[in-house]
């Protein structure tokens, strides 16, 4: 007798509901195999009937079944067509089907229509009866290869005999004559239309957004019907496209000073957008900053800085005579030297301003234009390297970014208990000092113009070793300074690189420009043989040159100029250097052969000491006290 467990002892009660489920759970399971069957049957009709649709459709166009395959294809379309919106949104065998029937009768189509353009075919009696019969199928196909055809015509990408030849061919179809007929009757107005619209879209393509409206403005005034349409078109495509990168390239405008190129830009912007409340917003802001123009004829004032003393205390400790100090402005001489030019009316501009360089062999005089009652002023920062050499006359170290992103010297102090901390400080060197001057006077500044900081490169570059070659001459500078030599890595002057890269960045965007003054700081490149040229100035290509980007001027460190006939000025323009800087006290310049030349007056300690500028500048008060002279 076999004993059980009292918890696997069922009573007749449990036995009853024990039974009653397993019906329950059969039955469940087999609605479910049902459901499951159903679902195959359903899927495996859709499948054939999506399987046996697309072959007979083909098939009937095979065998110029048109009636047949059109039938096939309506009847599916109305399915589609006469659903509801919620029915039809499900369908989506259906209008796939559909797809791929247009797709078919669209690939045969383009085949004929680009045969006939391409090859010069004349369509068989089979290929005319099936573009005919198709009827809507092919007359859509067909109407737009046809637009796009004259569209191809008014780009210049088509000849006018071979589009006439198409239109020859598929004009006697009757299920194109609405399409080909009117468009037949425009060919010769296309044509007229070409020269225009070939350079609305050159103007497009480089970018010259107005000029491409513009021009298809003329367009759409002067024309009707398929060239009105497509220039029409083509406007609220520029329309769409310029809009947002254009009003960013003017507010910027803005932020920069560049007030006059942006009251141009906003000016045009305003004429295509006439409604914009934004536009209008900003351009009142540019005029605001802006004043009437003329051509100036006179002298320009160059003038020439070097580094500033940061650090005063340092430069100034020692009281004899000859000290180096006198070779750089401290930052209030600097302030105090742009407040009187400023109150003297002058006001930045560009040296480029004054020349066409498009062409690289020929240099074309351009007339400076700056604000009425101004007076122009170009000014140089030479040498922006930091040798070590002059760390004693307490200039900066290097150029840094703050975290406003805003370029700033960084110097040394020494604090209380003797050692050296560095400062950080935006009006530590004249880049701060000129772009907060202009922050407070706009006025200051033609159209955003900054000034040239010139760089050599046998030491660092904006205080950072960027080269190997570097390397020997800045610990040979630090060791006048008694500091430890360094021994950068390969890694940390490929990272010296990105640092100058985005300095110089910040510096193009704000409006300053950059300048070789040879990789060797060479006092007299006029007694330079050309192998000596040529090698400074590859080394100074490639090292400098790449981090600061395209270049076009020279400032020589001693003033001695190559002369512009020179076989060495020679190669030196033919490299894309058109601009070159000598010294002379007084403003002067003039245009050679394919370049310009100016002369740059040193601004320092010793020269306004030694030096009468009373002509732009009053000496006595700006230097400061603390230096020493003989």
């Amino acid at each position: 007798m076999s004993t059980f467990s009292p918890e696997y002892n069922l009573t007749g009660d449990a036995k009853r509901k024990a039974g009653t489920g397993y019906v329950v759970a059969a039955v469940i399971c087999s609605l479910a195999i049902l459901a499951m069957v159903i679902v195959m049957v359903v899927v495996n009709n859709i499948n054939s009937y999506r399987n046996l649709t697309i072959p007979e459709f083909e098939q009937a166009i095979d065998e110029g079944d048109y009636e047949g395959a059109l039938a096939i294809y309506r009847s599916i379309q109305d399915e589609v067509l006469s659903a509801s919106p919620e029915e039809a949104a499900e369908m989506t065998e259906e209008t796939e089907l559909l797809n791929q029937m247009e797709q078919i009768v669209k690939d045969r189509a383009d085949s004929i229509c680009t045969r006939i353009l391409e090859q010069r075919y004349v369509p068989i009696p089979s290929d005319v009866e099936f573009l005919d019969q198709m009827k809507e199928l092919t007359s859509s196909v067909v109407s737009d290869w046809l637009n796009n055809l004259c569209v191809d015509f008014l780009l210049g990408k088509e000849e006018k005999p071979d589009v006439i030849f198409a239109f020859d061919q598929l004009s006697p179809i009757s299920n194109f004559a609405a399409t080909t007929n009117p468009l037949l009757r425009e060919i010769d107005v296309i044509e007229t239309a070409t020269g225009q619209v070939q350079e609305a879209e050159a103007d497009y393509s480089a970018g010259d957004y107005i000029g491409a409206v513009q021009t298809y403005q003329e367009v759409s005034g002067n024309c009707e019907g398929f060239v009105y349409d497509y220039a029409i078109k083509r406007i609220d495509e520029i329309k769409n496209v310029m809009y947002e990168p254009m009003m960013e390239e003017g507010e910027h405008m803005l932020e920069t000073f560049r007030f006059y190129s942006a009251e141009q830009l906003l000016s045009d912007l305003a004429v295509i957008f006439p409604e914009d409340e934004r536009i209008r917003s900003d351009l009142l802001e540019a005029t605001g900053h802006t004043t009437a123009t003329g051509t100036y004829y006179g002298p320009v004032e160059v003038l020439c800085v070097r580094a500033l003393i940061a650090n005063e205390e340092t430069a100034f400790a020692d009281s004899y005579v000859n000290n180096e100090s006198g070779l750089y402005l401290t930052g209030p001489e600097f302030q105090a030297i742009l407040e009187q030019l400023y109150q003297e009316g002058y006001c930045l501009v560009n040296a480029e301003d004054l020349i066409d360089m498009s062409d690289p062999g020929f240099l074309l005089e351009r007339n400076l234009v700056i604000p009425e009652g101004k007076k122009p002023l170009i000014i140089v920062i030479e040498n922006l390297c930091y040798s070590a050499t002059a760390y004693d006359c307490g200039i900066c170290r290097r150029l840094v970014l703050n975290d406003k992103g805003e370029v700033c010297g960084e110097y040394a102090v020494t604090n209380e208990r003797g050692d050296e901390e560095l400062v950080i400080s935006r009006t530590a060197e004249s880049i701060g000092i000129l772009d907060t001057f202009i922050e407070q006077h706009p006025d200051f500044t033609y159209d955003g113009a900054r000034g040239i900081i010139s760089v050599s490169g046998f030491e660092n570059c904006f205080g950072y070793i960027v080269s190997e070659d570097e390397i020997d001459d800045h610990n040979q500078a630090l060791a006048t300074q008694n500091i430890q030599p360094v021994d950068p890595t390969a890694e940390e002057i490929a990272s010296n690189c990105e640092t100058v890269r985005a300095i110089a960045n910040v510096l193009k965007d704000n409006g300053w420009q950059f300048a070789s003054c040879t990789y060797g700081y060479i006092t007299d490149a006029r007694s330079c043989d050309m192998d000596t040229i040529q090698q400074d100035t590859q080394k100074w290509l490639e090292q400098i040159g790449a981090l600061l980007g395209e270049t076009h001027m020279i400032v020589y460190p001693g003033g001695n100029y190559i002369y512009g006939t020179d076989d060495r000025a020679v190669y030196l323009k033919n490299l894309g250097f058109r601009i070159f800087f000598g010294i002379g006290s007084r403003p002067y310049y003039t245009y050679g052969d394919n370049y310009l030349y100016f002369d740059r007056a040193i601004i320092s300690g010793n020269t306004l000491k030694n030096i009468d500028y009373s002509r732009i500048i009053d000496a006595s008060s700006i230097l400061d006290t603390d230096r020493h002279f003989e």
